[in-house]
């Protein structure tokens, strides 16, 4: 039980993850912020090394005598350090605010001064807004109660508040937008391969399941979704197998009637009931090659589909048939080349027994590549352009079974493009004929 609890991973757990995740890193790159760049975001000055550089200096004035002091302090003032002497403290003109450091044998600050004596300290934030004696600032009582300050003449040393504020915020979005990021990714995988799955089952019916993975919610759809896909695939095997077997079952009873009906005595009986079995012969042999190939799929193939129509065109002038080609002189397209053959050659002799000059066009756009056959026919009647993908319909106007199929042909040829995830559909060219499209996805 304990083991299962473990084991599931809901999609509200990963999305609580995510939140804890992003607020770690937000506080981490916080924290980095703010020990690495301490400089940046003021720190108190015991932090700046200012005070090393103050105890040297001290220790060299407190040892001259009172006059020499001034002197030895305008001495010692450099570009990083101001250093001033005087008698009492009120003529420095120092703020009130201030932080007092007591150098006592406990503190680092005796290592420093070597005895207790009175030090205040003052950050840039101790001085009044927007005074431009803002700055850190040390005051140090020396033996005969004289001061002497050291200040720092660099007022921009760090940042101030609301650029800290601005900074802290963009590290906290980044953190987010970046654990974000990532934790979407991850979801969004399983999702992607689900959705590109579905896609696939689409336009190949034989696809294999999907792989079970991802959070709890994606996983039961997955699993839902195979089953789905395997009671369709079987449902299709199982229709697939009961037609074909009927469809040879005949066979043999035709057989028969062809063998008798050659004792019978009225010959115009006997050839009218021979073209009908001949008929029933070849719809069968038809129905028998169309699921035979749907039992045994081509395999997948990346293939020049523009080579592939020019050589049918090639094929077709070889037997004095002229075929106009219009397109790209290559389009490399993955798919089954043998079906997409016989798809444009049934369509071809179509337009060539029943039209005149038919051509191809072939195109190619974003999501797809485009294949138009023309010709120059009578066309179809609009009520029947849906009707002749229906199996063994056949128009008795222009199209009769005097000259050949059985009705097959455009069954056969969208049920190859459709197996592919395409599209094969008909209509009357508005300058007269009829147009056949065949859309496959890229």
């Amino acid at each position: 039980m304990i083991r299962r609890f473990l084991r599931r991973d809901p999609l509200s757990r990963r999305i609580a993850l995510t939140i804890v995740a992003a607020m770690l890193a937000s506080l981490a790159l916080n924290f980095l912020f703010v020990e690495v760049a301490g400089t940046w975001a003021r720190p108190p000055i015991e932090r700046t090394g200012l005070l090393e550089q103050i105890a040297a200096t001290v220790k060299v004035i407190e040892a001259a005598p009172a006059p020499l002091r001034p002197k030895l302090a305008q001495a010692a003032t450099g570009p990083a350090l101001e250093v001033t002497w005087h008698a009492q403290r009120a003529e420095f003109g120092l703020p009130t605010a201030g932080t007092q450091l007591v150098a006592d044998k406990t503190s680092g600050l005796h290592q420093l001064f070597g005895y207790e004596r009175d030090i205040r300290v003052f950050n840039p934030g101790d001085w009044p807004s927007g005074s431009p004696l803002g700055r850190y600032a040390a005051l140090i009582q020396l033996p005969d109660a004289s001061w002497l300050l050291f200040s720092s003449p660099e007022r921009s040393w760090g940042l101030d508040i609301g650029t800290r504020i601005a900074i802290i915020i963009a590290l906290g979005l980044i953190a987010t937008v970046l654990v974000a990021w990532l934790a979407t990714r991850q979801l969004a995988q399983p999702l992607q391969r689900f959705a590109s799955a579905a896609r696939r089952f689409g336009g190949d019916l034989r696809a294999p399941p999907i792989k079970i993975e991802g959070p709890d919610e994606i996983r039961q759809a997955i699993i839902a979704f195979n089953t789905m896909q395997a009671q369709i695939q079987h449902y299709i095997s199982e229709r697939t197998h009961m037609l074909a077997s009927i469809s040879h079952d005949l066979r043999a009873p035709l057989t028969r009637m062809r063998l008798r009906s050659e004792f019978m005595e009225d010959l115009d009986h006997q050839d009218k009931l021979i073209r009908d079995i001949e008929e029933m012969r070849l719809m069968i042999n038809s129905a028998l090659a169309f699921f035979r190939e749907d039992t045994q799929p081509e395999p997948t193939t990346a293939f020049d589909l523009s080579e592939l129509l020019q050589t049918i065109v090639d094929d077709y002038r070889d037997q004095n048939i002229a075929i106009d080609f219009s397109g790209p002189a290559h389009l490399v397209y993955e798919g089954r080349p043998l079906a997409i053959k016989r798809v444009i050659v049934n369509l071809l002799e179509n337009a060539e027994k029943y039209a005149q000059q038919p051509a191809i066009a072939l195109s190619r756009d974003g999501l797809g590549v485009c294949i138009d056959i023309t010709d120059d026919g009578p066309g179809i009647p609009e009520a029947s352009l849906q009707q002749v993908f229906d199996p063994f319909f056949r128009l008795e106007t222009s199209r009769n079974r005097e000259t050949g199929g059985v009705g097959l042909g455009l069954s056969a040829a969208r049920a190859i493009v459709r197996d592919q995830g395409g599209e094969l559909t008909l209509s009357n060219r508005s300058s007269g004929g009829l147009l056949a499209r065949v859309e496959l996805p890229l």
